[in-house]
């Protein structure tokens, strides 16, 4: 099963413009074999959000960006639940990887 198959098997099924703005995002990994998806959607979601801090565009405007990553982050939790017995440390090294994404002069600063 690809991960775009297993993204539109999910149930519920995500908003169309969620999905769209994921598989967007995904681009060709999205053809790629599900059991690649806790990775791929991790990656997918940190290219994301890198791009939305290089643009320092992380506003209102961007609702649809931010929430594609979110989703991402969520799908690549869920499926590396679902295939790994290591969860604990897909997770430990999400939340390093994604800290890391966020510049030294982001800390306490706030966005409307």
């Amino acid at each position: 099963m690809t991960i775009l198959a297993w993204l539109q098997s999910r149930i519920p099924a995500p908003p169309p413009a969620i999905l769209a703005r994921v598989v967007e995002a995904l681009g060709e990994r999205a053809g790629r074999n599900v059991a690649d998806a806790p990775t791929v959607c991790l990656d997918a979601a940190a290219e994301l959000l890198e791009e939305l801090l290089r643009e320092d565009s992380i506003g209102r405007d961007r609702a649809g960006e931010l929430l594609a990553a979110d989703a991402l982050v969520t799908y690549a939790f869920e499926s590396a639940a679902s295939l790994s017995p290591a969860l604990d440390d897909f997770a430990e090294r999400t939340m390093t990887r994604l800290a890391a994404l966020a510049p030294p002069e982001a800390s306490g600063r706030t966005r409307e």
